[in-house]
C-alpha cells in the first residue's frame, strides 16, 4: 500500500488577514501570508467559504454558491489596473478597531468604491472580461440580476418582493433586466475582479508549494439566487416556501437542537437529473481550491428535517440522503476529487460505511478528545492515518479559550494525557496534533498566536459577534515562522524547499504603511 505524504496546514480565513481597509483582502498581505507558509515549510492554507456574506455575516449563509465575496477585492490591485485612484478609497473610514471586522462600515463603503472602479472599467475594459462572462453564463446573469433587485428592494429577501418578481414571471424578469442593466453590469464586474484576484493568488500559492483547502457548505441560504432561480432543486411548496428546513437534533450541548433554517434538497429531482447541479457546483469548487472540505458531510447519508416555522429543532425527523451515489457520479464526470469530509456530530454506522466506500478522509478534533482514554478524537485511537487532525475548527474556542472554560476533570485528563503542566496544554495539543499519525494536521492561526477567547471565530447558534477575528502585521514575526518550521520538521510534515527560489510576481504596495509594520512583515 502506498504511503501517503504527511502534511500540515494553518486555518485562517481571508477576512482575518491584516489590512488597513476593514477586512482581509486579496492583495499584498495575502501573498505575504503565502510567503510565511512557504518559509515555515507548511503545505496547506485552509480558508472558509469565499462566498458573499448575508445577514449575520456568516460565510455559510450566502447569496450564491458560486459568487465571491466583494469585501475581499483589493483596491490597490484595482488601482494598478487604472480603475481607481488612491484618493478613491484611502481616506474613507474602514475600521474602528484594527483587530475586528466592522461589517456595518464595509456594507456602506465597499460598494461605493467598487462603483467608482466600475465607472472607469466601462471606459477602459480589462482583458478577459468577455471570456469570463461566457465561462460563467450558467449562473452569473441570474446572480447579478438577483443582487440588483435586492438593492432596488433595500436588501429585502426575494420572498418579500412583489409576486411577479418573486415567482420569476417572464415579463417581470425582462422588465427588470432592462431597467437594471447598469446595476447588473456592476455585479458582473465585481465577480470578474474577484475571480481575477483570487485565481492569481491561488497560482502564486501553488507556485510556492502551498495548497489551498477551501470549504463548501452542504446547504444554501433561503434568501439566495440559487433558490430564487431554481426552486425545483429544493423541497419547496407551490409558493416557494420550504416544507422543512435543516438543522441538528437536540444533544447535551444544545437541549433544543440547532435550527439552521436552510431549505432542504429535493433529492429525487437531483437523482433524476444525474446530480447535474451538484456536479457543476463541485467542478466550480475544484477550480477554486486544491482540496474541498465539505461541511456537514453526514447529511448526504441522512439529514435532520425540521418543519418550516418551528421555533426550535426539537420536533424533527431523519430523512435519507443520496448516499455515495452523488459522489460516485461526480467521480465519473469529473475524475478524482480531493475532498475532506466533515464527519463530526451524530455519526451512525451507515455514515461510516459511506465514508469507507468513498475513501474520503474524515476529521478528528483534539479539543473534543479529553474525556477519557476511549475517545475517538485522541491520537492513539485514530483507526487510520487517512484523516485530518485539527486542534480545533472555526466553530471551536481557541486553545487558550478552551483551557479557560474546560471543567476540572477535562483539564486533569488533558494534563495526564499530554504529560504537561496546565499552562502548557495549548502548545502541547498543537504538538500532539502534529505528532499524530494523521496525514494532515491543521491548527488555527489563533493557536499559534496564543489568542484567548476573544480570538474565537464563531460560536454556533449564537447570532452576532462572530466572524470578526483579524490578525495584525506585527503578529507575523520571524520567531513565529521558526516555531512553525521547527514543528513541521520535528514531526515529518515539512515541505521540501526548492533549490532555486520561485520567481513569481506579487502585488506592489502603493498605500503608505508605517515603517515598523512594513519591516516586521518584510523580515518574515
Amino acid at each position: 500500500m502506498e504511503q501517503r505524504k504527511r502534511k500540515s496546514g494553518i486555518l485562517l480565513h481571508i477576512s482575518s488577514l491584516p489590512s488597513r481597509f476593514g477586512i482581509g483582502r486579496l492583495g499584498r498581505e495575502a501573498y505575504e501570508f503565502v510567503d510565511l507558509l512557504q518559509k515555515s515549510e507548511t503545505a496547506c492554507w485552509q480558508i472558509l467559504p469565499l462566498s458573499p456574506t448575508s445577514y449575520g455575516d456568516s460565510p455559510y449563509q450566502s447569496f450564491s454558491v458560486y459568487a465571491g465575496n466583494p469585501y475581499f477585492i483589493d483596491f490597490t490591485l484595482l488601482e494598478e489596473l487604472g480603475l481607481l485612484e488612491h484618493e478613491d478609497y484611502a481616506a474613507m473610514l474602514w475600521q474602528r478597531s484594527p483587530d475586528t471586522v466592522d461589517y456595518e462600515l464595509l456594507y456602506r463603503s465597499n460598494i461605493t468604491v467598487l462603483r467608482r472602479a466600475y465607472t472607469k472599467f466601462k471606459e477602459k475594459p480589462v482583458r478577459g472580461y468577455a471570456a469570463f462572462l461566457k465561462a460563467n453564463k450558467h449562473w452569473l446573469p441570474d446572480y447579478a440580476l438577483f443582487m440588483a433587485l435586492k438593492d432596488e428592494h433595500d436588501g429585502a429577501p426575494w420572498y418579500e418582493w412583489e409576486q411577479p418578481l418573486a415567482m420569476r414571471e417572464p415579463k417581470a424578469i425582462r422588465e427588470a433586466e432592462d431597467r437594471l442593466k447598469d446595476e447588473i453590469g456592476l455585479y458582473c464586474f465585481i465577480q470578474f475582479m474577484f475571480s481575477r484576484q483570487w485565481l492569481a493568488l491561488k497560482r502564486y500559492a501553488n507556485a510556492h508549494q502551498v495548497e489551498i483547502i477551501g470549504d463548501m457548505p452542504i446547504y444554501v441560504a433561503y434568501d439566495s439566487a440559487d433558490v430564487w432561480v431554481s426552486p425545483e432543486l429544493f423541497d419547496l411548496d407551490k409558493d416557494k416556501r420550504p416544507v422543512e428546513v435543516a438543522g441538528c437534533p437536540p444533544d447535551p450541548f444544545a437541549p433544543t437542537g440547532q435550527l439552521w433554517g436552510n431549505p432542504l434538497y429535493d433529492w429525487n429531482y437531483h437523482k433524476q437529473t444525474g446530480f447535474a447541479w451538484w456536479i457543476a457546483r463541485l467542478k466550480h469548487a475544484a477550480s477554486l481550491y486544491d482540496t474541498v472540505r465539505i461541511d456537514h458531510f453526514r447529511g448526504f447519508e441522512s439529514y435532520y428535517a425540521i418543519p418550516y416555522g418551528a421555533p426550535d429543532a426539537v420536533k424533527g425527523r431523519w430523512r435519507k440522503g443520496p448516499g455515495k451515489a452523488l459522489f460516485l457520479t461526480a467521480k465519473k464526470e469529473l475524475g478524482d476529487l480531493h475532498i475532506i469530509a466533515e464527519d463530526l456530530g451524530f455519526i451512525t454506522p451507515a455514515v461510516h460505511k459511506m465514508l469507507d466506500a468513498l475513501q474520503y478522509p474524515g476529521m478528528k478534533v483534539l479539543q473534543f478528545g479529553f474525556s477519557d482514554a476511549d475517545n475517538e478524537h485522541l491520537p492513539h485511537n485514530f483507526a487510520t492515518p487517512h484523516c485530518v487532525c485539527y486542534t480545533g475548527t472555526h466553530d471551536n474556542e481557541t486553545l487558550r479559550g478552551w483551557l479557560e472554560s474546560a471543567d476540572k476533570k477535562t483539564i486533569r485528563f488533558a494534563k495526564q494525557y499530554l504529560r504537561c503542566k496546565r499552562s502548557q496544554i495549548p502548545d502541547a495539543i498543537v504538538s500532539a496534533c502534529w505528532a499524530s499519525t494523521a496525514e494532515l494536521a491543521v491548527a488555527q492561526m489563533q493557536d499559534f498566536l496564543h489568542e484567548d477567547k476573544s480570538g474565537r471565530m464563531n460560536t454556533p447558534s449564537v447570532l452576532g459577534g462572530n466572524w470578526l477575528y483579524r490578525t495584525q502585521r506585527s503578529d507575523y514575526t520571524t520567531d513565529l515562522i521558526k516555531a512553525i518550521r521547527r514543528l513541521n520538521r520535528t514531526y515529518g510534515r515539512a515541505v521540501p524547499q526548492p533549490e532555486k527560489p520561485v520567481r513569481t510576481a506579487r502585488p506592489r504596495r502603493k498605500d503608505p504603511t508605517p515603517a515598523t509594520e512594513t519591516e516586521t512583515m518584510e523580515e518574515v
